[in-house]
């Protein structure tokens, strides 16, 4: 973690790194978060250290455990089932939007990510990163402010999923396959075809986590 400017607000720029590190998976769910390790990397002292996990605490990233102290949170097996209940209902309607009203940039887009993700087999960590791409690029070509602001309220609990499921060659491919199907219906305006695929893709996704926490 790079250190924080001293011009700029201590807590808030604390809270903005810490979730970059858990988001970039340098913090998993499990992990300790030590206040003198995290201030020693930051340059600050304990407290707008203690603030910013505050706040990851009340976002539902941090729990506090008694002799412990803050960890990232992990989900259980049902809130996972939950949120790619979620995600699915979203990503549908998504897909359906996208395909009234994406414009050719958009589809061109979604073309090369997938294609980056396909390149990355050797590459785990990038391939996730493009993937996330390549869905905020669907949710960008809806055209629905709402719909955007709902995906947001996901954001924290798909940062708790732990590692990517996209570690070997068999899961890209079929990853990239569902997407191309998706990309397909989106530019020929076929709704209904769009969003079957998009929610096959997340039931795809839900096996592979699901597989991936029993080990």
């Amino acid at each position: 973690m790079t250190p924080i400017p001293p011009d700029q607000s201590q807590g808030s720029l604390a809270y903005e790194a810490l979730l970059a590190a858990i988001r970039d998976g340098r913090y998993r769910p499990g992990d300790r978060l030590r206040e003198v390790e995290i201030a020693t990397r930051l340059s600050l002292s304990r407290t707008p250290i203690r603030e910013a996990l505050r706040r990851l605490e009340a976002d539902g990233i941090v729990e506090h455990r008694p002799r412990i102290g803050a960890i990232v949170r992990s989900l259980s097996h049902r809130e996972i089932v939950e949120l790619y209940e979620m995600r699915l209902v979203l990503e549908r309607t998504a897909a359906e939007l996208a395909a009234k009203h994406a414009v050719a940039a958009e589809l061109t887009e979604l073309e090369a990510l997938n294609d980056a993700i396909s390149a990355a087999v050797a590459n785990p960590e990038l391939a996730a990163a493009l993937d996330q791409q390549f869905h905020h690029c669907l949710y960008q070509a809806t055209r629905n402010r709402f719909l955007l602001e709902s995906t947001r309220a996901l954001t924290n609990a798909l940062m708790l999923l732990g590692p990517t499921t996209l570690a070997d060659e068999g899961r890209i491919t079929s990853v990239c396959q569902q997407h191309q199907v998706m990309i397909g219906a989106i530019r020929i305006g076929d709704a209904e075809g769009a969003g079957a695929a998009a929610a096959a893709h997340l039931q795809t996704s839900l096996r592979y986590r699901l597989a991936a926490m029993r080990g």
